[in-house]
């Protein structure tokens, strides 16, 4: 099953999510049953996962940022600065994306959830994909996170990237093609929960963006 909520702001988003997910497991205690949002429950079925998009709008004008119709696939440069931004930062995120060890279960070729941090048009073996037909559906879906996630902590994870993307004008690399499973000597999503704590650790991004107070915090909780 998938369900797609309306989208909003950041933080109007990730609460929604909350009460959401709060909202099932009511509905489903009330019927004698539990609803789990674990990211991998079973070995032999496909994960549960939390795929996040995000766009750029205007704060002055309130227009959408991301698409331009004269660009190649219609990304406009400041788009492109921050999907590169969220593909360079996703190894040392991962944590926020993938907070427990169940989650990195989840992480298995031909499962949906996807092992490389690469981006593509309309591939869903990829990490990330860009999805839209026009200027206000422009965004970038990042299929990492499992729906084990805080929404706030993989919200600000993934905006921290983009904007260092941003803010450095890094460079995209050229969309991916093909089977991303089977892609070799590229961008791989840490393997362990162990792998996810060390990259964070050393991440400039988010300490950066967080504070190193909040970093070490996560850290020691996890």
């Amino acid at each position: 099953e998938e369900i797609n909520l309306k989208y909003a702001e950041a933080v109007e988003m990730a609460d929604r999510i909350a009460i959401y997910k709060n909202g099932a497991k009511e509905i489903a205690h009330l019927q004698g049953k539990a609803v789990s949002f674990m990211a991998k429950i079973d070995h032999s079925l496909a994960g549960n996962s939390f795929h996040l998009h995000s766009s750029l709008w205007g704060a002055k004008n309130g227009k959408p940022m991301f698409y331009d119709k004269a660009a190649p696939n219609h990304m406009s440069e400041l788009f492109c600065h921050y999907l590169a931004g969220q593909i360079s930062g996703l190894r040392e995120s991962a944590y926020f994306f993938a907070p427990y060890i169940n989650s990195y279960k989840r992480f298995s070729a031909g499962t949906f959830a996807p092992t490389k941090a690469v981006w593509s048009l309309d591939n869903r073996t990829a990490g990330f994909r860009i999805l839209g037909d026009g200027p206000n559906s422009m965004r970038s879906e990042c299929r990492v996170p499992g729906a084990d996630v805080n929404p706030y902590l993989a919200f600000a994870a993934a905006l921290a990237c983009g904007m260092h993307g941003i803010e450095n004008k890094l460079k995209l690399e050229p969309a991916f093609q093909g089977n991303a499973y089977e892609g070799k000597n590229i961008r791989e999503v840490p393997k362990s929960l162990r792998d996810a704590l060390a990259l964070l650790d050393k991440s400039k991004i988010l300490r950066g963006a967080l504070g190193d107070d909040v970093i070490d915090h996560y850290l020691h909780a996890g």
